[in-house]
């Protein structure tokens, strides 16, 4: 196993930069042209028209934005439980659930004073749309799930205060969007992932919650919630061919992973993003699942 030791000035660089995002997305963006090198197609793609539903209206530091909340059929939906349920699930862990949703591109437009604004394109599930124009509690779920999306993807600022247009569903037009034809496959389809949680005695440190998915044919993205700390400072974390261990002295957290796929230690990258709290890491394969 590698000793990623290395990674953690890294993770520690990240903290201080106050650039948590930012910093994931270069590693990102780095492994995936190492590994667009050495591919030669792309991962298919479809173009949709999202139908309009609602639009708020919030600040930045630039001036007015718009959000338009859109949805389509073609993006999938979040998994289906009752608003107690999903309450529950909030209160428990609240990066334990997640709602698919397509993030367009910004678009200069013209307020109702014909002063210049932003607006942004939001499309979630047509099904979980109808299901969310009856609940003030999913609107709400959804405004600040999307808002933090814009936040990371496009490094803004929104003032947390939005009011919703009531006789304006969209501003601007609607534009299409690419997204996925293909569901990103967990990494449950690929094989079970094992873990040294059910053999640690109690009162031993928690085990964190990993999502794992496949970002590309031959980049595995991992991430792990760590809602009890504020940033990597400590944490320890090794990656062999195919293992992942996370933990640190007094850490609260401790993973030790089996994952059945050949990783790439040696290119591999971690963040840690502070404000979902979550460290998150990119994995390149040493050859594609098949």
């Amino acid at each position: 196993m590698a000793d990623l030791k290395l990674l953690v000035p890294e993770l520690n660089e990240a903290e201080e930069m106050g650039a948590d995002t930012a910093r994931f997305q270069e590693l990102l963006l780095q492994a995936s042209k190492e590994l667009q090198q050495a591919q030669t197609s792309r991962p298919e793609s479809t173009q949709i028209q999202p139908q309009p539903g609602f639009c708020v209206k919030t600040n930045s530091s630039e001036g007015k934005v718009f959000i338009n909340i859109c949805h389509s059929p073609s993006i999938p939906p979040p998994a289906d439980m009752t608003e107690d349920q999903l309450l529950q699930m909030l209160e428990e862990d609240q990066a334990g659930f997640r709602i698919p949703m397509s993030l367009g591109e910004p678009h200069a437009e013209l307020d109702a004073k014909g002063q210049g604004c932003t607006a942004y394109d939001v499309a979630v599930n047509s099904d979980f749309y109808r299901r969310m124009q009856n609940s003030d509690f999913l609107r709400e779920l959804v405004v600040t799930i999307a808002r933090e999306g814009l936040e990371d993807k496009y490094s803004l600022q929104l003032a947390p205060e939005w009011r919703l247009l009531r006789n304006r569903p969209f501003m601007g037009s609607i534009s299409q969007q690419n997204i996925r034809s293909r569901q990103r496959p967990p990494i449950q389809e690929l094989g079970n992932v094992l873990t040294a949680g059910s053999l640690r005695p109690e009162g031993s440190p928690e085990e964190p919650h990993l999502s794992l998915w496949l970002e590309a044919p031959d980049l595995l993205l991992a991430e792990m919630d760590l809602p009890k700390l504020d940033g990597a400072l400590g944490l320890s974390l090794e990656i062999g061919e195919s293992r992942l261990v996370l933990g640190g002295p007094q850490q609260p957290y401790h993973l030790d992973a089996y994952i059945p796929l050949r990783i790439n230690s040696e290119e591999s990258r971690a963040a840690f993003h502070r404000k979902r709290r979550q460290l998150m890491v990119a994995m390149p394969l040493l050859s594609a699942p098949s």
